[in-house]
C-alpha cells in the first residue's frame, strides 16, 4: 500500500472512533441544572473538544496499530475470517 492509503485508513478509523468517544463523560445541561436559554436541555453543559480529540486520537491509534499488525505484518485479511470461525460440519 502507498503511504496515502495508510493515512486514509487511519482517517476512517479516527472518524468512526470520534463518534464512539463523543458520549464518554458527557454531562448535559439538564443534568447540571444549568440550561442556557435558547439551547436544548440535551446540549453539553461543558464541551471539552480538546479532551475528545485527544481521546479519539489515542483510541484510534491503538485500533489502527492492531489493524496494521494483523493485516500488513501478519497478512490477515477479509479472506482469513473463515479460518477463525469453527467448522460446523
Amino acid at each position: 500500500m502507498q503511504i496515502f492509503s495508510y493515512f486514509a485508513v487511519y482517517f476512517i478509523v479516527w472518524w468512526m472512533t470520534l463518534f464512539a468517544v463523543l458520549p464518554f463523560g458527557l454531562r448535559t445541561q439538564a443534568e447540571a441544572e444549568e440550561v442556557v436559554p435558547g439551547t436544548v436541555e440535551s446540549a453539553p453543559a461543558r464541551f471539552r473538544g480538546g479532551r475528545i480529540v485527544l481521546t479519539t486520537t489515542i483510541v484510534s491509534a491503538i485500533i489502527y496499530g492492531i489493524w496494521y499488525v494483523l493485516s500488513v505484518r501478519l497478512g490477515y485479511g477479509i479472506d482469513s475470517i473463515p479460518q477463525f470461525m469453527p467448522s460446523f460440519r
